[in-house]
Formats: C-alpha cells, structure tokens, sequence
C-alpha cells in the first residue's frame, strides 16, 4: 500500500501533520484536529501560493520583494492542508478562506530555517537513497543534469529542477524525494561566504561533486581560496563512513581545503577528476566538433556526449564517476550520455531564419550566466565551431559579468584580450558598463566600427541589436543572468518574417 504521494506505508506518518509540528517544534494556532486535518497525509512543501496544490503545506517565506503571508488566503483556498507561518498577526483571514473549513496553521520562529529543518528530517528517513550534491563555481547545472541522465539509467530518482540550488530551492528538491527513489541529486550554489555551510548540514551527502574552483561571484567570496572554502563545506557534513568526494584535481586552492575536512583526512574517500596528470579519473584525449565532444580516459574507451564545449568533457568525466560509485558499468554510462541533453541557456544552439528562403542564424545561447573561466570557456567553443569559417560573419554579443567587486574592470579587460586574439569575431556588441574596459582592447584589433558599446540593454536596444543581425550569420551570446541578453533572442524571434 502507498499513500496519495507515492510514499510506502512506512514513511506515510512522516507526512501527517501531527508529525510536521512535532519536527519543527512549533505552536499551533489552529490544530490539525480543529482543520480536520489530524489524519490526512500532507502532499508535499510548496513555497509558491500560485502553484499549491491540494494537501500540500504551504511555507510563508519572507523575501526581499514578497512576503508569503500576503497570500495565505489563496494557499489555503487552493487546498493547502497546513500553513507554515512566522507572522501569526497575518493568520486571521486565512483561518477560514472563503467560508470553507478552517486550515490547520503552524506558528515556528522563522518560516526559512523551518523548511530546512523540515528537509533535514526528511532525510533522515530517506537513509538509503544515496544523497549527490554537485557544487563549484562552473558547470553546475549541466553536469547535474548529466549525472541524472546516467544515474536514469539505473532507476528512477529525484534531481534538481532547473537551477533549484539556494536555500529555497535545494530543501524542496529534498522533500520531492521518494522512498522509492535510486538517487536523490541536489545542484548547490553560493554567492557568498557561509551559505553552503547553511545547507550542508541538511543535505549530509552520500556522494559529493565539486565541478570546478574559479572566479565565481569575486564581490562575495573573494577570490580562489574563498570559493574552494566554501565548495569544500559539502566534505565537513558526509552521510556515513562510507561517503565519498569527486573533485577536480591540479586545484591547489581546493587541495588545501580538503585536507581540514573528514573527507579529507580519510584514505581513499577522495576521487580526483580532469585534464590533470594528478587526477583518477584522466581525461587523455578531447576530440570537439559541432555534434558534441568525444572523449577518453585513461586505461578507458571512449565516451562521447551531444553537448558542444571542450569543458563539457570534464563535465561529463565527473558523471561518469558518479555512475561509478554507484556500481555501474561503463557501456551502461556511455549509452546514457549519448542521450544527455544540455541546460536551457548554457552553450544551447539554435538556428533562425531572419525570413523566409534566406540562411538562418547560428546562435549559441549562453546566456544564463557568466563569470571569467565561463566567458572564456564559451570564447573559445566559438571559436573551434567557428574560427575556420571566414566567409560568414562572426558576431560576438557580450553582457557585464556582475558580482566581481573590484575585479571587474581587469577580468572584463582579460575578456577584451580574449576576443582581441581569437581571430573569430568580426561584430563585437558589447552590453554594460564593465564591457567598456572589455572594449579598449578589442579596439585594437577589431575596427572602431565593428565594436558597438551599448551602456544598457532595454526592450528597444534588444530590438536594435536583432536588427543588426544578418542571414547566415553565427552567432555568440553570453553574459551574467543580470543582463537579460536572452531578451536579444525573443526580439529576433519576433522580428522574423
């Protein structure tokens, strides 16, 4: 027998919402026994009051620009079985929505540590699912989605959805885990010093995947070492004696941060991974093309997978090393990512015809995110599709890569070096007021006029900008999530005749 959820009888008093109040230690305002809700199995955690379904607990969190007790009404009209709240002043309209039968309301002191808290005793009872936490400062979200595509191979599981990797997002992928489950895969991002540090006490990882240490978000953690610090707080919380790290190897910022950590002092409980003499797992070979890359490892065949980037083979080794740990073989790792899709927004190629009868576009679609090791990364994948075709136009549209303090103004320089000697740009659009110091020095290679600088990028400069592509052109977008460049790409869609 299973409950509504999915979960087998034995896990079913878990989500009941004497058991909720009795994990949180929280007070009631109004009863489960008052709402009639005592005996009903709670569905699930939303955060959303726009996407609460029926038997769902709803958690008012409190935000910079939303306040989740401003929608209680509609959480509980929508059939939130309990309303998790730290504002009980905020609860008297929601106690009875509509005339209908009053919510169960649980009062805890705040509503963000109560879902960690909650997401922490979740796993608990999840014990023999194996736990993947992937970090590190690049790669993240697609080398989470190729380690669910392997680990899908294996069985059916739970893994992050989209870039669900704050404090938010990382506990509700925990509790949209089921028993049943062969592995439960969490992305985990940072931005600043002490916020895996938050989170990896919930998580307590069977399997810990570090993709890379670079210069991620320099404003808050400050620099390399600041990075791999926080990276390396995933090692200091591990599941059991048995728990395992993989990590990129030739990391010496990384290396001196695991050290200090249980994994680190353990034998054997560290697998390094990369391009790197030092690493495990070495990648001895990357054939890249515009059907993906190929690859092999060291005393291994070849693996292969449809994503375009030199770096995608790192990415990829570090799944393989996951589907490893987990017992499989490798003909089964390699048919599964000869299957794997990327991230929407990372390296994602498209093509567009302008109108009709006329050669469409190349666009590749990297738009998500930026910092310098990214940016350059998706230089020069552009430049190995594209550095030989000289008869098409080349245009590079670059975006301000934010958070890097007082590094800006040099990384965005390094950037302007980059394209300056990639022999593979012809247009240079430039969007934000960190791409100026990019600007000085492409200009000394790339003609005045081919080098367009726009301070900022609204609905009318997007439209512009679609306006100066032409048919057959190839195409590079890429900048931090900040600069919206993805809005370039609806104009042209819209402008297309």
């Amino acid at each position: 027998m299973s409950s509504p959820g999915g979960l087998e009888t034995s896990e079913m008093t878990f989500w009941h919402a004497d058991t909720i109040g009795s994990n949180l230690g929280g007070r009631w305002i109004v009863p489960p026994q008052a709402s009639g809700s005592a005996a009903i199995e709670v569905r699930g955690v939303s955060t959303d009051s726009r996407s609460v379904t029926p038997g769902q607990a709803f958690v008012a969190l409190r935000g910079e620009k939303l306040d989740g007790h401003d929608y209680l009404v509609q959480a509980a009209s929508s059939g939130a079985a309990i309303l998790i709240v730290d504002r009980p002043e905020k609860t008297s309209a929601a106690c009875m929505p509509g005339g209908e039968r009053p919510v169960a309301i649980l009062h805890v002191p705040d509503t963000g540590i109560a879902l960690l808290e909650l997401a922490a005793a979740w796993r608990t009872e999840l014990a023999h699912v194996p736990v993947i936490a992937v970090t590190g400062s690049n790669g993240k979200t697609t080398t989470t989605r190729l380690i669910e595509t392997v680990l899908s191979a294996n069985g059916p599981g739970t893994a992050s959805i989209k870039s669900f990797n704050n404090r938010i997002g990382v506990p509700l992928t925990m509790l949209r885990a089921r028993s049943t489950d062969t592995f439960l895969l969490c992305e985990v991002g940072t931005n600043a010093i002490g916020e895996i540090a938050e989170l990896a006490p919930m998580l307590r990882p069977t399997i810990t995947v570090i993709t890379s240490i670079g210069r991620e978000h320099l404003e808050g953690l400050g620099g390399l070492a600041g990075s791999a610090r926080e990276a390396a707080q995933l090692l200091r919380h591990p599941w059991n004696e048995t728990a395992i790290a993989i990590v990129p190897a030739g990391v010496a910022e990384l290396d001196g941060e695991l050290g200090d950590t249980p994994l680190g002092k353990a034998a054997g409980r560290i697998v390094r991974f990369g391009e790197s003499a030092e690493g495990e797992l070495r990648i001895t070979e990357i054939r890249a093309s515009e059907a993906g890359v190929r690859f092999c490892l060291a005393g291994s065949n070849w693996f292969e997978i449809p994503l375009i980037g030199h770096h995608n083979a790192i990415n990829a080794t570090a799944a393989i090393a996951v589907g490893r740990q987990m017992g499989m073989k490798d003909q089964v790792i390699a048919a599964a990512l000869r299957e794997a899709r990327g991230a929407e927004m990372r390296l994602e190629r498209r093509r567009i015809a302008l109108s009709a009868g006329t050669p469409p576009i190349d666009v590749i679609n990297d738009a998500y995110n930026a910092n310098p090791e990214s940016m350059l990364a998706a230089i020069a994948t552009f430049k190995d599709l594209y550095g030989g075709q000289a008869a098409r136009r080349r245009v590079a549209i670059l975006g301000d890569m934010l958070e890097l303090g007082e590094h800006g103004p040099d990384c965005h320089r390094e950037i302007g070096d980059a394209i300056a000697g990639s022999g593979a740009v012809d247009l240079c659009i430039l969007v934000g007021p960190l791409m100026m110091f990019a600007a000085e020095r492409i200009r000394k290679v790339i003609l005045t006029d081919r080098v367009i600088p726009l301070p900022a990028l609204d609905e009318a400069a997007a439209r512009s900008v679609a306006g100066m592509l032409h048919p057959g052109d190839a195409v590079l977008i890429k900048g931090s999530r900040g600069m919206g460049l993805e809005r370039i790409l609806r104009a042209v869609e819209t402008a297309r005749t």
